[in-house]
């Protein structure tokens, strides 16, 4: 006969009730990759990194007994899972993680349970306590009379406790004294992470000013939702020793859409050793498969400054004068002209994506550029990168080359193109590569920066015209320079 696997659950999917003083409280780090937030058909992701603390009550017979804690996520750390009980008298003998495999998983979340066992053709098989899963099923019925069953078609549960889509833990106690106790389990999982998402919102007009909104994005895909938990979470880069673990993929349950928390008082930011905490104000539910969105900070006006910029991406690193007219020259073109937006933090930013957008005539807020900023504290400039200028083109050529036993110099002309309806000023940094040693020589427009590493030009280009940036540089050194150190 072929086993058909069916879970008929009769019941509304919920986690186990906890009373108010026993809520689970999630500790989430910064999730760097995109594969926790991405929608690609995997049910749960060994993404990101959540340290959970919650409390389990059980009802204790004093001695020795073996407990079944059900309902963990599928891709916990157990090397690093820890059941402690209040007092002294109670102490865990051995631990054994049962690692989720979909529907075995799931049958395994029963045991304890009051379980109907149902055939192929709808007929009751067994009734009672489901006291093993697997192949064969083992119940106890009200009488004490145990029944095997091997081939079955679904189980059905009134129980009000959640399915264990994920792990089991096997523990087996001794000591203390009879009564019901609450225990405190501590573990660290993969699948929860969070990061920042910022969307900045150009004003229109010649002054840069934006409207710029700080979200946290929580991303579950652990294999288990989290009901009216309190959420911590942390900023900062934590290191760790070994990879998260991995989870046993299943099928994937239908998708939550994205949900947005309420903006009220904010959440409440403190520090942690190196690393910044962000406290929810209050209790979060977070389903399993699903990306949330909670207010890091209230929506502010913000100065900001855009910057365009040429940059041919030479760097200064020879051991020796690059004495040869043509070695290593940047191109002539192709070489894009690209457009950022910086302004400086009014708090501390997590680490997270800076979405920019910006009004067009419709009405409409579309999107200029998306980039990536790094933790940034407060006071500190971030900058976005928002891609390349469609309007503005530079040419380069070299004007002039003459080598002398110890000496170089070199002329170079930057031919700047706008084709736009508005005048820009297009930023051109020099990094002179030849040699260490060199100085400006002329220039016909006046550098606004020039330190031993960086040549900088702001030119200032008509709207449908074009300026010619033209510079010369020496190099000189001596025979002692070139000796090895």
């Amino acid at each position: 006969m072929r086993r058909t696997l069916a879970l008929a659950i009769a019941c509304a999917v919920a986690l186990p009730a906890l009373a108010a003083d026993e809520r689970t409280a999630l500790t989430l780090y910064r999730a760097d990759g995109d594969q926790l937030f991405q929608t690609n058909g995997e049910a749960v992701s060994g993404d990101g990194y959540a340290v959970v603390h919650e409390r389990r009550a059980f009802d204790l017979k004093g001695g020795t007994q073996d407990l079944s804690i059900g309902g963990l996520p599928s891709a916990l750390d157990s090397e690093a899972l820890t059941l402690r009980f209040p007092g002294k008298g109670t102490r865990v003998v051995s631990q054994r993680l049962l690692l989720g495999q979909g529907f075995d998983s799931a049958v395994a979340g029963l045991v304890g349970q009051q379980v109907d066992v149902v055939g192929t053709s709808g007929q009751s098989l067994a009734s009672g306590t489901l006291v093993q899963g697997g192949t064969p099923l083992v119940v106890r019925n009200a009488s004490g009379q145990v029944t095997l069953v091997r081939d079955y078609a679904a189980l059905r549960a009134s129980s009000q406790d959640d399915i264990a889509r994920g792990s089991t833990l096997q523990v087996r106690i001794d000591g203390g004294s009879a009564g019901r106790t609450t225990a405190q389990l501590d573990y660290p999982t993969s699948g929860l992470g969070w990061r920042g998402a910022y969307v900045a919102t150009l004003a229109s007009g010649t002054a840069c000013n934006m409207a710029f909104d700080a979200n946290a994005s929580i991303a579950n895909r652990s294999g288990r939702d989290w009901k009216d938990v309190s959420l911590k979470l942390i900023a900062g880069d934590a290191q760790r020793a070994k990879a998260p673990p991995q989870p046993r993929m299943y099928a994937a349950r239908a998708p939550v859409a994205m949900m947005a928390m309420k903006a009220d008082a904010g959440m409440s930011q403190d520090t942690l050793g190196d690393l910044r905490t962000y406290t929810l104000p209050h209790a979060v539910d977070l389903p399993d498969g699903s990306v949330t969105q909670a207010p890091l900070y209230d929506s502010r006006q913000l100065a900001c400054e855009r910057e365009t910029v040429y940059d041919n991406g030479t760097r200064f690193f020879v051991q020796a004068p690059v004495v040869e007219k043509d070695n290593g020259l940047p191109p002539s073109d192709g070489v894009p002209v690209t457009t950022s937006v910086r302004f400086k933090a009014f708090d501390s930013l997590p680490a997270g994506y800076v979405r920019v957008l910006t009004t067009d005539r419709d009405g409409n807020a579309e999107l200029l550029g998306e980039g990536r900023v790094a933790d940034t504290p407060k006071g500190q400039d971030a900058t976005i990168a928002l891609g390349n200028a469609f309007d503005l083109r530079a040419k380069r050529e070299q004007t002039s080359f003459t080598a002398a036993p110890h000496q170089i110099d070199e002329g170079t002309r930057i031919t700047l193109t706008n084709a736009g309806e508005t005048s820009r000023v297009i930023t051109v940094r020099e990094r002179p590569y030849r040699w260490r040693a060199w100085s400006l020589v002329s220039s016909s427009v006046k550098p606004s920066k020039n330190t031993p590493e960086l040549l900088e030009f702001k030119v200032d280009v008509p709207a449908h015209g074009q300026i010619n940036l033209d510079f010369a540089v020496r190099y000189t050194w001596i025979d002692a320079d070139l000796r090895p150190n």
